[in-house]
């Protein structure tokens, strides 16, 4: 077996060479571009799911076709670090000149340059962490308060009429959208439905953690009417091993049927531990076909590659207080469990950890599925836990 024609991919976000079992979403993806593109309404898409399945894969794929029909695009990735108009700034500002650069002149395109330079105004004076150039003048007493809610869906109005000018559509994308303030995600929702209330050819398509169901009602209770929220989780039996088979038989190598059980066992169907088992069971078996003892002596590589970086990092993030939470959760099992019952194993009462909870939640290690309930947002790290327990919880 050549590693060099290891087709498997592990990585974040990386294209698995077979996108298996995520056609039918794709699909609903294209039908929203197209509309969007040719003038018609149409929901965006918010994406959402656990660690590991995908989500940002898809959300790329999307981008790329949206690509091709030829629309501007802009990703953004969200992190704590920096506010939505610092990340959206720069992607605006792109959009817009390439807008200007099209044949004829534009006075639309013009305005929403002036608008976002206002904008970038305003935001500077509020929050002091915009340090982009935009050579225009402003376009005074708009967009330019410093009232987030009040500014961006106003300048998402000006953009929305000039790609409207040019017969094309802006697509936005924004991955790991829960890191938003409630503010910066009431803002987005309000700008969205402007867009959406005055025709304009905007669609958002954005993912993240479970909680951004929740997230997006408490931000504006129309939220549901202006996105769908498709559930993306692991893969059935059938789309894991399709996952597998496919780019395995095109190296002419093909898996024994019980390896094939055996992987699903270990990975629960999650893409991304797929290609983690993949890529090692290729490297460790010598010969086509793969065998059920290559995939258990694959196993050992694969659990220890995952411990030592998907969920290290995340553990390495984590308090002491808070590894400790999340141990009382791993010990009761995989989950969803009772805020109360991980308490009571902590010899506390449930109202001891709120604060710790959010923590928890903000760094994107637990949700809530539930009111009351609390569970992993990163697939098997239970497991990781009990594994290293315990040398590193006390």
């Amino acid at each position: 077996m050549d590693p060099l024609r290891n087709p498997f991919a592990p990585g974040a976000g990386t294209p698995p060479p077979e996108l298996s079992g995520r056609a039918a979403l794709l699909q609903r993806a294209a039908m929203a571009l197209g509309r969007v593109q040719n003038g018609k309404a149409e929901k965006g898409l918010v994406l959402v799911g656990l660690r590991g399945v995908g989500k940002t894969v898809l959300l790329n794929e999307i981008r790329r076709h949206a690509d091709r029909l030829g629309l501007h695009t802009c990703l953004v990735e969200a992190h704590e670090a920096k506010s939505l108009p610092a990340l959206l700034i720069p992607h605006l500002r792109r959009a817009l000149l390439a807008l200007d650069r099209m044949d004829a002149i534009s006075t639309q395109v013009k305005r929403a340059l002036r608008v976002l330079k206002s904008f970038m105004t305003g935001v500077r004076a509020k929050i002091g962490e915009v340090e982009i150039t935009l050579d225009i003048d402003s376009e005074i007493g708009a967009a330019d308060s410093g009232d987030l809610e009040a500014d961006l869906p106003e300048l998402m109005v000006a953009i929305g009429r000039a790609a409207a000018a040019r017969n094309t559509a802006l697509a936005l994308f924004i991955d790991e959208i829960q890191y938003f303030s409630p503010n910066e995600l009431s803002a987005l929702i309000m700008a969205m439905h402007r867009t959406a209330q005055d025709g304009l050819p905007i669609i958002l398509f954005a993912a993240g953690l479970p909680q951004l169901i929740g997230l997006f009602g408490n931000a504006k209770s129309y939220a549901e009417r202006l996105f769908d929220f498709p559930a993306i989780g692991a893969l059935d039996e059938h789309d894991a091993a399709a996952a597998l088979t496919k780019p395995a038989a095109a190296e002419a190598v093909y898996f024994e049927a019980s390896a094939l059980g055996y992987i699903y066992e270990q990975s629960r169907g999650y893409p991304f531990f797929l290609q983690e088992w993949g890529y090692h069971v290729w490297n460790t078996a010598a010969v086509s076909p793969i065998t059920l003892g290559d995939t258990k002596a694959a196993t050992e590589i694969a659990m220890r590659r995952l411990d030592e970086g998907f969920f290290r990092v995340r553990f390495d993030r984590l308090t002491p207080r808070e590894k400790k939470y999340l141990w009382a959760m791993a010990a009761l099992g995989a989950g969803p469990h009772r805020s109360g019952d991980v308490a009571k194993r902590l010899a506390k009462k449930s109202s001891d950890f709120g604060p710790l909870r959010d923590g928890l939640i903000g760094k994107g290690m637990i949700y809530a599925p539930a009111h009351g309930d609390i569970a992993f947002t990163v697939p098997l790290f239970d497991q990781f836990m009990h594994r290293i327990m315990p040398h590193e919880v006390t």
